[in-house]
């Protein structure tokens, strides 16, 4: 029978999608507020991989990630989801129902990559309070993370599998300190 054990802390992302750039540097000041201070912020990437959000936040889109220096336990996902939720919701159109932004929080840990949503699909699986989570790419070693089936198609460019392996290494390194400073004690 396996021992339950605490999981290892997680490094927490956040792919930021709109039509105004101006608005990154926004959810940027209120995110930090809530999880801390950012080691790492993408280039502002072109978004082009389908129509999917043009319908409610217009044409020429954006994407750009962030990851946060303190490591999280991964089930804080869903508190992080449900306050970047609320911030879309603070971000709307005025006068209007619809979105000027979609905030996708997710982890990244050794062996994968994985974001929380709020819809439900036949690969999510339901954490609590509203909140899905769904692996979106898996570590290969020797090849970096490696996209699924399922796996969103601009989540498959070589620009954002760099950007996530990249990340990869900088938790890699946040999990030795941690390690060695869990020695000392």
């Amino acid at each position: 029978m396996a021992k339950v054990k605490r999981p290892k802390p997680v490094k927490l992302i956040l792919g930021m999608i709109s039509a105004e750039e101006s608005l990154f540097t926004q959810v940027e000041e209120r995110i930090t507020q809530r999880w801390g201070k950012i080691d790492f912020r993408s280039p502002i990437l072109p978004f082009q991989d389908t129509d999917y959000y043009e319908k409610e936040m217009g044409a020429n889109l954006k994407r750009k990630f962030l990851s946060f220096e303190s490591l999280i336990d991964p089930g804080q996902i869903i508190q992080v989801k449900l306050f970047t939720n609320r911030l879309e919701q603070e971000f709307l159109y005025p006068h209007l129902s619809h979105r000027r932004l979609n905030l996708d929080p997710g982890y990244i840990s050794l062996s994968k990559l994985v974001l929380a949503t709020a819809k439900d699909f036949e690969h999510r699986i339901y954490l609590g309070r509203g909140i899905y989570a769904e692996i979106t790419l898996k570590y290969k070693r020797g090849r970096g993370f490696q996209p699924g089936e399922v796996t969103f198609p601009d989540y498959r460019r070589t620009e954002y599998l760099d950007i996530f392996n990249h990340l990869r290494q900088i938790y890699h390194q946040q999990l030795g300190k941690e390690e060695k400073n869990e020695d000392l004690h």
